[in-house]
């Protein structure tokens, strides 16, 4: 069974007996079946009966009915409600709109709308520039999805969707002030999302692509960059890559290798290990191969006879295994330095590890269960990072898309190309300090408050650097009004 998780916590109201050991059963009770009390709280008090709220974390649903069933049989014991604590925190959904401004009387409402919204638009009219600094879309990104490959879940459509995509803008908020915008397209029709997020893009200053399956997203995320005038960011793609170029910068500082002369094998050639593909590649790495479910990736492979020009999986046989390995994923992680795997539970085992190089890493990132059980992978391999919260050196895309966005949007960046992405992935890595680094500390927490300004400083940077950044306006003053009018804005009030 695995080990409880907060993901499945309870919390369940029960009354028991004042005197005698109710308490002490309920506790025992729920550590024999293989959950954790993490609370227990006294709501109501009397002479002969005691309310108590006890927090209960399961590994499962199944495994929190079976605890609640064996409380139930304890005698003495009344039931009371049970409340899923995950299912409590989504009630009404996680966000919300409030305003910046506080509408108290008629002046207020006159400035906050009409009439005094008209002198805006028509400024905005008038110098479109005036968008990003009058209007909610300089911080503003649009979160879009059409529902077809969300987490581990697959296609669950739009709206089964829109408690991730509402996470997501919650995290936006918590770790880089971004006012995000969750936007679940109720279509799977390329051209279809391409226009709707297009027609849409006026309002924003970012588009993050979110759980839209490949191979559709390459061409929508393709096909809008070259569309609208604002970046477009898949974070299962790039905020992925990021975050791994990242934890490898680190990995290799522990093991003493550089990144030019590691081999590198990845299992996976979907949206995410495509992408971490091309940005390794573009940091240097000069030898790697790729396997997916028919074996490794090679320009000999049959299935590939008929794959298109500029194809994923072409690009990926024409630009790797310069050496023509052929055959499983097993055979080609002997004696490779670097295993990173974004595809299936359990395609290795720590035999397939223990053959692998010296110092080898290793990074089995498929959730929930990785491609190899860490802790027996952690018997040979000298640095093991998942992307689960319970082992050491977790690869979250929280780490980038925020810090990520907030320097892209600073910048008032027209794009995100290769040069700001490994930026972001180099402030990541050196967030660790030297005296911290150590095989089970290679990528910082998420709660560390220097990841989001770090990496937003880099890609600002970057993008500065790159001439990506969007020219600011001359002037700043309200311009529609007459010169000697009041309520013009002054010079930089508004920047």
């Amino acid at each position: 069974m695995s080990a409880p998780s907060v993901s499945y916590s309870m919390t369940v109201r029960l009354e028991v007996p004042a005197g005698g050991t109710a308490v002490s059963q309920i506790t025992t009770v729920v550590e024999s079946s293989g959950g954790s009390v993490t609370g227990l709280d006294v709501t109501a008090s009397g002479h002969e009966r005691l309310r108590i709220d006890v927090t209960i974390a399961a590994s499962s649903t199944a495994h929190a009915d079976e605890i609640v069933a064996r409380i139930r049989g304890i005698e003495g014991v009344v039931l009371g409600k049970v409340s899923d604590r995950t299912f409590l925190m989504h009630l009404g959904g996680k966000i919300e709109m409030s305003s910046k401004h506080p509408i108290r009387n008629r002046d207020d409402l006159s400035m906050v709308y009409t009439p005094g919204v008209a002198r805006v638009c028509t400024q905005i009219a008038e110098h479109p520039e005036d968008a990003r600094r009058l209007t909610i879309k300089r911080n503003s990104v649009a979160v879009v999805t059409d529902g077809s490959a969300v987490l581990g879940l697959g296609n669950i459509g739009p709206q089964a969707s829109l408690p991730v995509m509402e996470g997501k803008a919650a995290l936006f908020k918590r770790f880089a002030g971004i006012d995000a915008w969750p936007i679940c397209l109720d279509t799977q029709d390329t051209d279809t999302i391409v226009e709707v997020v297009r027609a849409l893009a006026p309002g924003f200053a970012g588009i993050n692509l979110e759980d839209i399956s490949a191979p559709r997203c390459f061409e929508i995320e393709a096909r809008l960059r070259e569309l609208v005038d604002i970046p477009v960011f898949h974070d299962d793609q790039h905020g992925t890559a990021i975050v791994v170029l990242a934890a490898l910068y680190n990995a290799l500082r522990v093991v003493g290798k550089r990144i030019e002369d590691i081999r590198v094998v990845m299992s996976g050639a979907g949206a995410a290990g495509t992408a971490i593909l091309k940005l390794l590649l573009e940091a240097g790495v000069k030898h790697a191969i790729v396997a997916d479910i028919h074996g490794v990736v090679h320009d000999g492979r049959p299935d590939l006879v008929d794959e298109a020009e500029g194809s994923p999986l072409r690009w990926i046989a024409d630009n790797t295994n310069s050496e023509g390995v052929t055959g499983t994923l097993k055979d080609a992680v002997v004696g490779t330095d670097v295993f990173i795997g974004v595809s299936a539970p359990n395609v290795l085992n720590g035999t397939d590890v223990a053959r692998m190089a010296d110092g080898a890493i290793v990074f089995a990132l498929a959730n929930p269960d990785p491609e190899v059980d860490p802790a027996v992978a952690r018997e040979t391999a000298a640095v093991v990072a998942t992307g689960r919260s319970d082992f050491p050196n977790q690869i979250n895309n929280v780490l980038v898309f925020p810090g990520v966005f907030r320097g892209l949007l600073d910048a008032q960046s027209r794009s995100v190309n290769d040069t700001m992405m490994l930026a972001a992935a180099r402030a990541l890595a050196d967030v660790v300090l030297v005296d911290e680094l150590n095989p089970n500390y290679i990528i910082p927490s998420v709660f560390n408050e220097k990841v989001s300004g770090a990496v937003a400083d880099a890609v600002r940077n970057a993008a500065r650097a790159a001439g990506e950044a969007a020219v600011a306006p001359a002037t700043t003053t309200a311009g529609a009004a007459p010169a000697t009018a009041a309520a013009s804005v002054p010079e930089g009030a508004a920047d």
